[in-house]
């Protein structure tokens, strides 16, 4: 079984990163994107395993074998993995980076609501509590955001991406005793999230049943 490590490698004997090893036990061409699982998801694992250290790696390889065949077209798997990142992000990221994650966090807010044909300006407790930690940077993202209007395609394709990479950062850098179990954990929360949006099988539900609400 091949070993996790940081970065890409040429096969197996060399290592692997968490992607990797997921296309390896998929079955799939050895590669670090593959068509296993929905690609901001896989970005996210890629950015959580180069980003935790030596020591603590190995503890990501329970997860490995759950972000198997969790891919969809469904814009909301971005802005729930986006947001997810951004509130966990924003309690301790430094101060710099909390206006850029706070308006992440409206971002994915606003494009859920919108997703779901619900008024603009929903917004889960989660995140309702992450702004109440960043009072002022909360306040800046709202008005920068009444400003803004991004589209869908701006948002899978630049915003939700932005928003996993601006995360993975702030809680690397962050003042926090132990970053590498909140990267763990962070990866464990939106692959739960995943789950739930992308396995629940239309075919097999009650009538009348719809994707989980948002939370």
């Amino acid at each position: 079984m091949p070993v996790l490590s940081r970065g890409r490698h040429r096969n197996p004997k060399r290592g692997a990163c968490f992607m990797e090893l997921a296309s390896y036990l998929a079955g799939e061409r050895w590669s670090d994107h593959p068509s296993c699982t929905h690609p901001l998801l896989a970005a996210l694992a890629r950015l959580v395993n180069d980003n935790t250290s030596d020591e603590s790696r190995s503890k990501l390889v329970r997860l490995v074998p759950s972000i198997i065949g969790l891919t969809s077209d469904d814009l909301r798997v971005d802005a729930r993995i986006a947001l997810r990142c951004a509130t966990t992000a924003l309690p301790v990221a430094a101060a710099e980076r909390q206006l850029a994650l706070a308006v992440s966090v409206l971002a994915a807010e606003e494009m859920l609501a919108r997703l779901d044909g619900a008024p603009s300006g929903r917004m889960s407790e989660r995140s309702r509590r992450a702004m109440e930690e960043v009072p002022h940077a909360a306040e800046q993202a709202r008005r920068f955001s009444r400003a803004a209007r991004i589209t869908e395609k701006g948002f899978r394709r630049y915003a939700a991406p932005n928003a996993v990479q601006l995360s993975v950062v702030g809680i690397v850098q962050a003042c926090i005793d132990d970053p590498d179990a909140l990267l763990r954990q962070l990866l464990a929360d939106a692959i739960a999230d995943c789950t739930a949006l992308i396995r629940v099988p239309e075919s097999t539900a009650p009538a009348g049943t719809t994707l989980p609400a948002h939370a």
